[in-house]
């Protein structure tokens, strides 16, 4: 069972696909946002979730402030059940946006002119790291000056190859994933 955690819809129960997906635990969530929350880059976010598979990480973000979430999957069920964990947590937080987008991250990323203050990237373990770089690069333009990245993969992945831009700071490991932080590089 995938919920979230806490905020405004904390144990909102979220709909999974029958097969595609693999939601981030609740653990690593905890920690995530744990982490993400104590520096204040949760509330009042533009957030972006990339390859969102049941929207768990962007809703999350919305439960505990985010103004405005972006769910972006190209597998049809994934998202399906973004539109409906979308629909399901807007009605316990009414006053954020939840945009859901049935496309490739890097299509969305590539036509859209909207910026992110916060954006989880959290690839089927199948993505290539080839993939996974051109998806970093043509997400700088569409950051904020103070936006942070979040990259989780397998613990056997390695580092993303971070484009000009991006500087990492942070890696974290919950068991078999990894999540390393990013943030914009300044000139």
């Amino acid at each position: 069972m995938t919920r979230i955690i806490a905020g405004a819809a904390g144990s909102t129960t979220l709909r999974v696909p029958k097969s595609g997906t693999r939601p981030t635990s609740d653990r690593v969530r905890e920690a995530l946002f744990s982490s993400l929350e104590s520096r204040g880059l949760v509330d009042d976010t533009a957030v972006a979730d990339l390859y969102a598979g049941t929207g768990a990480l962007g809703l999350e973000a919305a439960s505990r402030g985010a103004v405005e979430v972006v769910l972006v999957d190209r597998a049809a069920g994934a998202a399906a059940a973004c539109k409906e964990n979308a629909r399901t947590v807007q009605k316990r937080v009414p006053g954020v946006r939840i945009d859901v987008h049935a496309q490739p991250a890097l299509g969305f990323l590539r036509q859209t002119v909207r910026t992110f203050d916060l954006v989880f990237i959290d690839p089927p373990y199948e993505v290539s790291e080839q993939e996974l770089g051109e998806v970093l690069e043509a997400l700088v333009p569409r950051l904020t000056r103070d936006a942070v990245v979040v990259v989780e993969r397998s613990k056997r992945s390695p580092e993303p190859t971070w484009p000009a831009g991006l500087e990492p700071f942070s890696k974290r490991s919950y068991g078999e994933t990894v999540a390393w932080e990013a943030v914009v590089a300044t000139a």
